[in-house]
């Protein structure tokens, strides 16, 4: 099992889902209105991003924020 922290292990999750999706990280950067360099940061867990972020790339891949339990 990897050891990620939570910003490398949201990031991993983002790309896995934009991956299913059919999409670029070109394509994500368009439907979310960020560079896609930006984009590629937060897949790699190096880019701290806001909840509006999130929430934005959250929307173009058809999911939402939310908290669940472990």
């Amino acid at each position: 099992m990897e050891n990620l922290n939570e910003r490398e292990r949201i990031g991993k999750r983002i790309a896995e889902l934009r991956k299913q999706k059919g999409l670029s990280q070109a394509r994500l950067a368009e439907l979310v209105s960020i560079n896609q360099g930006h984009i590629a940061r937060i897949e790699l867990g190096k880019y701290s991003t806001g909840i509006d972020i999130l929430a934005k790339i959250g929307y173009a891949l058809g999911c939402r924020i939310d908290f669940i339990e472990n």
